[in-house]
């Protein structure tokens, strides 16, 4: 196990009811800006919830936040909230509402050019304070620093990350989630379930602690995932759903351990050109991803078919080609399509998405630093 230092500064206020709390979270004089996407926590009682809680308190609403929140519509909140004189963010959604808040808060006290911090990795040295209202449990955002924004018009999707653009706090009730489409629940059952994925199938280090939590928040996954879809009112589903998702990238499995996130870094170039679900590129990336790639990660996906699946029968490959298999069908039973086909893409932009890994400079991914554009390439075709 490697040296590490861990680090997460986010209060959790977790449990049905705790919306109210915002009226003892949020300073009492601030100007407030919430953020939020489409317009469901209108209709859902969640928005009515924060604005009572925010009691006299002067706040305003910046909706429209896209599931990929874009870089172009970001920065109409950055203009609004300078228009406003806000001084602290509230994210009211999902993982891509806190995503965006991470980079409003971040450009509205950035000098310079804003898209500096995802293109050219621009440190991020303040930020304006922020909260969350978790609404979709899949991200983690509402208890990492990390976000991943696109812009529209340069067809990219970039990532960034700093210690200012932690969440203050993060209110997470699981009953908000009650409402929610079974396409948004599915999505958020695999994208914690890659995230945990990154961090664990790399190469043994002897860490027996973070191996066996992965192994544990990935099982609970495949045990409440379907779970969830068929009995949404289930509290208790919805609550271990909810926390497992928030641990699954709050950094402590990934501390002192290799990470991979090749995954990520091509299903985002996915997303990017033909505008999937986020998860949805994840579904489609890792099977192929771990197939190409068995030999590298060969003693871990071993002890991932024996400890997760109880695949323990047949040769060391056959093993592995059965825990890549209940992983897919896992995806499948989500009603997570695990193929380009199944969005009916073809291979013909393979090409394409592999010019854009270079373009961004992603040559040497995983945890090996070995995932070239010619690796990618295998897995995109692979994963047609």
């Amino acid at each position: 196990m490697q040296n590490f230092t861990f680090h997460n500064p986010t209060r959790i206020i977790f449990g049905e009811g705790q919306i109210a709390a915002l009226n003892a979270e949020v300073p009492r004089e601030a100007r407030v800006l919430i953020t939020c996407g489409g317009g469901s926590i209108n209709t859902n009682g969640v928005l009515a919830q924060v604005q009572a809680a925010l009691g006299d308190r002067a706040w305003f609403v910046f909706s429209g936040i896209e599931p990929n929140p874009t870089y172009e519509t970001l920065m109409q909140a950055v203009a609004m909230a300078r228009e406003k004189g806000i001084d602290f963010l509230l994210a009211v959604g999902g993982g891509s509402v806190i995503d965006g808040t991470k980079f409003i808060a971040a450009a509205l006290k950035f000098e310079g050019e804003p898209w500096d911090i995802l293109e050219k990795q621009a440190e991020v040295c303040d930020a304006m304070p922020f909260g969350s209202v978790l609404t979709l449990p899949a991200t983690g955002s509402e208890m990492n620093n990390g976000g991943v924004i696109s812009h529209r018009a340069r067809g990219d999707k970039l990532s960034f990350s700093s210690d200012a653009t932690y969440p203050r706090f993060s209110v997470l009730d699981p009953t908000v989630t009650y409402s929610l489409p079974s396409r948004q629940i599915s999505n958020g059952v695999v994208d914690a379930f890659v995230h945990i994925i990154e961090q664990y199938i790399t190469y043994p280090v002897g860490a027996s602690v973070q191996d066996r939590f992965a192994e544990g928040l990935l099982i609970i996954l495949t045990e409440v995932g379907p779970q969830a879809l068929a009995d949404p009112h289930n509290y208790s589903v919805r609550a271990n759903l909810m926390w497992t998702a928030t641990l699954a990238l709050n950094g402590l499995i990934g501390a002192g351990v290799p990470q991979d996130w090749a995954t990520h870094m091509l299903g985002h170039e996915i997303t990017a050109l033909h505008g999937l679900d986020h998860a949805q590129t994840l579904a489609i990336v890792l099977p192929a991803m771990l197939s190409v790639r068995r030999n590298e990660k060969r003693a871990k996906l071993l002890q991932y078919a024996e400890r997760v699946w109880n695949i323990r029968q047949g040769s060391e490959d056959e093993r592995i080609s059965a825990a890549i298999t209940a992983t897919r069908v896992f995806f499948e039973r989500m009603s997570v399509g695990t193929r380009l086909r199944d969005y009916e893409i073809g291979g013909g932009s393979i090409s394409t998405l592999v010019a854009k890994l270079e373009e961004h400079g992603l040559t040497a991914l995983g945890e090996h630093a070995d995932v070239t554009p010619e690796v990618a390439r295998r897995v995109y075709q692979l994963a047609v």
